[in-house]
């Protein structure tokens, strides 16, 4: 029991607590975006007409859309 308590109180530990966190945050946030941009330009060489036709479809909501 004494484990879970301590669980508990890291999780409602305040951000501003521990600046560690937020720039670990940080880093994990880029890794994953990295991953992401990476696993979309494979998406998109393995799949090239997908990748066009969702270009395409990109390009007409860009064109019809309005300020």
């Amino acid at each position: 029991m004494p484990e879970r308590e301590q669980q508990d109180q890291e999780q409602r530990r305040e951000p501003e607590d521990d600046p560690v966190s937020d720039a670990e945050r940080r880093r994990r946030r880029a890794q994953f975006l990295r991953e992401l941009h990476e696993a979309k330009a494979l998406r998109d060489r393995v799949q090239p007409r997908r990748a066009r036709a969702a270009r395409m479809r990109q390009v007409m909501r860009m064109r019809s859309f309005r300020w």
